[in-house]
């Protein structure tokens, strides 16, 4: 395992409580610990086994306050789980260079999305709330990229829970949640079998992820939506754009 076994600890700590707040810090994971030096497809791969146990945990601390939508989240996954498997196989042909960058763009363009005002409220947003083909062909994209960017597929599904289906910030990042304990399962088996795992790296992740998921999920219910959603929208256009600059750069 490369770098400073305490910075991957604090890395973690971070990244799950942003994955707690907010439902995408696994998409957040990959570019963290390729800027901490982290190779390759360990970058890539490293934080997927801490997101089920950190999945978990937020999604059951969701769950007790009331904060997840059961019938989207069983529609979604009949959607993602076999996408998801389909993603990571495809990550071998895509190559790790690739995909750091193209987890650059994805946290570009899922801030970009979060900071436009104004959601599909109203008829527009329940009338797709209701459409099951339309909820599971949405989630085949969603397991797919996640699949392919190892992870539990957050930044994708908040924008779509939020943004598109009308739930509100807090419902949108518990249903991820659920949705990723799921998810994230098939496509770590599926990695192990590949051998892009370095077990090492993901248990000193797994070290303050864990608990971080479970803070961010508690204090997500105390705050205010609003704020929270500018929040999260600045800090992922920041951090995409100084991510993405030094990866083009080299």
């Amino acid at each position: 395992m490369t770098g400073v076994p305490l910075l991957i600890v604090v890395a973690g700590l971070a990244v799950g409580s942003l994955y707690g707040l907010f439902g995408v810090g696994s998409a957040v994971a990959t570019p963290v610990l390729a800027l901490l030096g982290v190779p390759g497809m360990a970058a890539v791969v490293g934080p997927l086994p801490a997101l089920l146990p950190g999945s978990a945990a937020g999604a059951w601390t969701y769950a007790r306050g009331g904060k997840v939508d059961w019938r989207i989240a069983r529609l979604t996954l009949a959607g993602a789980v076999p996408a998801a498997v389909a993603g990571a196989l495809s990550s071998q042909v895509v190559g790790a260079p690739a995909l750091l960058v193209l987890s650059g763009f994805v946290l570009l363009a899922t801030g970009l999305r979060v900071l436009r005002p104004g959601t599909l409220a109203g008829p527009r947003a329940a009338g797709l709330r209701a459409s099951t083909p339309f909820i599971v062909s949405a989630a085949v994209a969603v397991g797919f990229a996640s699949g392919l960017l190892a992870n539990g597929g957050g930044f994708l599904l908040v924008p779509l829970f939020l943004l598109v289906l009308g739930l509100d910030l807090n419902e949108a990042a518990g249903t991820s949640l659920v949705v990723a304990v799921a998810v994230s399962a098939p496509t770590l088996l599926t990695h192990v079998l590949l051998r892009d795992l370095d077990l090492g790296l993901a248990a000193v992740f797994a070290v303050g992820l864990v608990p971080g998921v479970v803070v961010g999920s508690r204090l997500a219910q105390r705050l205010p939506t609003a704020r929270l959603r500018l929040a999260f929208g600045v800090f992922l256009v920041t951090f995409a754009l100084w991510f993405l600059a030094r990866q083009l750069t080299g």
